[in-house]
């Protein structure tokens, strides 16, 4: 095993994460600082998660077999400025275009070196793409924790100073990668599109992703206005701790196969996984900080659990187009995420918290019902 270049990437796919959600627990004071409502700033986290959805579709007719290292570097350079003028941005519309760039070439990143994980070991390519999704959700948990520190103690705009800094160091490793792997990406023709979506496996999987990110990002996103909104003197740090919780999925991706075996199949694991995290997701009606720090870590495990084993079961249904599937998998799924970080705000600021948590509750139970009726078709 190349442990070099697995430390790299992985060191890189953490800074990535980081950029990505450094946002979350800034949007309180970012919508101070550029005069916005909740709505508007809740776009500076959505807007990335939209590209994330629509790049596995549009990649594949941009880019056909190009080096993963080349992408990778060049997708990072970009990624370091267009950070670093964050830190300089001066208006709203300035800051929100300069994530709308760091969206178009964060899939870039990530898809290079998920190609570049898959190669480097093929006798450990499931290890990798296990460290692949543990380094992702660190990455998220550094990124807001992190963020909320670095804010409280010396502004919103070191934050950005901060990681531009850390994704320099990554790219001076990168630069010295001694590998070659081609990236493989195929052009999706619409016919195939259409052909696994006819397969009910297929759609209720990504209808379940779809919906139960749209409620994690969703309170992951209105958390630090809900915080802020119950302890007007809350600050960006203590806000930033409580996505400490996000921590626990990454226990749960390493040890994904260990809990299947516990619920004995796949269906089963991800339907107990959502009978638990809606049962979570109703007691975050809770006022309480304490509560709702605990609560946090036991919905990233829920979370967690059923992402880690739905993406597992729909990359085994068939046989060929793995990358495909794959790839319309992290669609449903992040377009689950943009919709879930912008459209419950509306939700919070006309009808209040409890409405949100509400619709949050209806949305899980139809479809983990639906799921629940059809479970004998994952068994075929």
């Amino acid at each position: 095993m190349n442990k070099q270049a697995l430390g790299i990437i992985i060191y890189n796919i953490i800074v990535v994460l980081s950029i990505m959600y450094a946002t979350q627990p800034l949007q309180p004071i970012l919508a101070e600082e550029f005069h916005v409502s909740m709505t508007q700033s809740s776009l500076f986290t959505a807007i990335i998660l939209l590209c994330l959805a629509i790049a596995p579709i549009f990649y594949g007719y941009i880019l056909e077999s190009i080096s993963a290292k080349k992408m990778l570097i060049v997708a990072s350079i970009i990624l370091f400025f267009t950070n670093l003028v964050l830190a300089f941005s001066s208006s709203y519309e300035m800051f929100l275009f300069m994530r709308l760039c760091e969206g178009l070439v964060v899939p870039a990143i990530l898809t290079s070196s998920m190609s570049i994980l898959a190669n480097i070991d093929k006798n450990n390519v499931q290890f990798n793409m296990s460290v692949y999704v543990a380094s992702t959700v660190f990455g998220g948990l550094i990124g807001r924790v992190l963020s909320g520190f670095i804010a409280s103690e010396f502004g919103w705009r070191a934050v950005f100073f901060s990681l531009s800094f850390a994704l320099f160091i990554s790219l001076l490793f990168i630069w010295n990668l001694k590998l070659d792997i081609s990236s493989k990406m195929n052009k999706p023709k619409l016919k195939d599109i259409l052909l696994i979506l006819k397969d009910k496996r297929f759609a209720l999987i990504y209808l379940t992703m779809f919906t139960v990110f749209f409620v994690f990002a969703g309170l992951l996103n209105l958390l630090p206005f809900r915080m802020k909104d119950l302890f007007p003197n809350m600050n960006e740090s203590s806000i930033g701790l409580l996505y400490l919780g996000y921590g626990s999925g990454v226990i749960v991706a390493l040890f994904s196969r260990k809990i299947i075996l516990f619920f004995k199949s796949s269906i089963r694991t991800v339907l107990a996984g959502g009978v638990f995290f809606t049962l979570i997701s109703i007691f975050f009606i809770s006022s309480n900080h304490t509560v709702i720090f605990i609560l946090m870590f036991l919905l990233c495990i829920g979370m967690f659990t059923i992402h880690t084993v739905a993406s597992g079961m729909a990359n085994s249904i068939l046989e060929k187009q793995k990358g495909l599937t794959s790839g319309m998998y992290l669609s449903f799924y992040y377009i689950g995420g943009a919709l879930g970080s912008s459209l419950p705000t509306l939700i919070y600021k006309y009808y209040g918290w409890n409405t949100v948590i509400l619709i949050f509750i209806l949305c899980l139970l139809f479809i983990f019902t639906v799921l629940y009726r059809n479970r004998a078709i994952f068994n075929k």
